[in-house]
């Protein structure tokens, strides 16, 4: 067993999130069976399992992507139905992808507030207000720890652990309820990964939002998970906080194929 060095979420912590049942197939193949999970609030949940096991088609159904075959998604206590993402936004669900959706000619600071731009009106003409976006990105970035050579470089200039940051932080400047990480640690190098991870722990201690990290590594899972959901051709196989399991028994999953259901 291993635990983490913060505090794990309380048991009584309001569920904010419960999908139940949930099932799809994409014409022969079949995608998801069955699968429910649930997130509390201020919560981190680690989706891990091999390739094609699920996991994405999981969360573009949560971000509004994709209709569920059957189940039902209860959010903040109340069903829900997302015909898009933008339907999934504007209740509070935030998904940074891998290809993260950044405009590499454009600053840090246009990045941060692209669709949602600061403008100022001069003699009648309505123009944008880089001074004050500049000013808000960069005490932004400070208040989360983020380190960029300046907010008015391109993206393109930053490095992968940067660009991720950056990523995440336009994310959560919306002030989600849930942000959901698709592999933010993909193609990273140790020092890159190791800054997302930080991140990622300075969210979890403030328990500000609730956040789903699909993650490949299972030592970076033990690092800033709470609990583990794996999943194992289209179906959860372990359902588990990472103070009640182990990297060895991921491993054991892996090998073997099946799993133990938490209670």
């Amino acid at each position: 067993m291993r635990q983490n060095d913060i505090a794990a979420i309380s048991p009584n912590a309001p569920v904010i999130l419960e999908m139940s049942h949930i099932s799809k197939t994409f014409g022969a193949v079949t995608a998801l069976v069955d699968v429910s999970i649930r997130l509390r609030k201020g919560e981190v949940l680690a989706l891990v399992g091999d390739n094609g096991a699920g996991k994405s088609t999981l969360i573009k159904i949560l971000s509004g992507f994709h209709r569920p075959d059957t189940g039902a998604i209860v959010y903040q206590g109340k069903q829900v139905h997302f015909g898009s993402p933008r339907e999934a936004r504007a209740v509070g669900i935030e998904t940074v992808y891998q290809d993260l959706a950044l405009i590499n000619d454009l600053s840090v600071y246009h990045n941060m507030f692209v669709g949602r731009e600061y403008h100022k009106h001069v003699l009648g003409f309505k123009l944008l207000d880089n001074k004050k976006m500049r000013g808000l990105a960069r005490t932004y970035l400070d208040t989360l720890g983020i380190e960029v050579p300046s907010v008015s470089s391109t993206v393109d200039l930053l490095s992968g652990g940067q660009r991720q940051s950056v990523a995440v932080a336009r994310s959560i400047y919306s002030s989600p309820t849930i942000l959901v990480l698709d592999e933010p640690l993909a193609a990273l190098g140790v020092r890159e990964g190791a800054h997302v991870l930080g991140l990622i722990q300075n969210l979890r201690q403030q328990r500000s939002v609730s956040i789903i990290l699909i993650v490949h590594n299972y030592n970076q899972v033990f690092e800033v998970c709470d609990r583990i959901n794996f999943l194992h051709s289209g179906e959860i196989v372990l359902d588990a906080s990472t103070a009640e399991t182990s990297e060895e028994e991921l491993i054991r999953i892996v090998k073997s194929g099946l799993g133990r259901q938490a209670v």
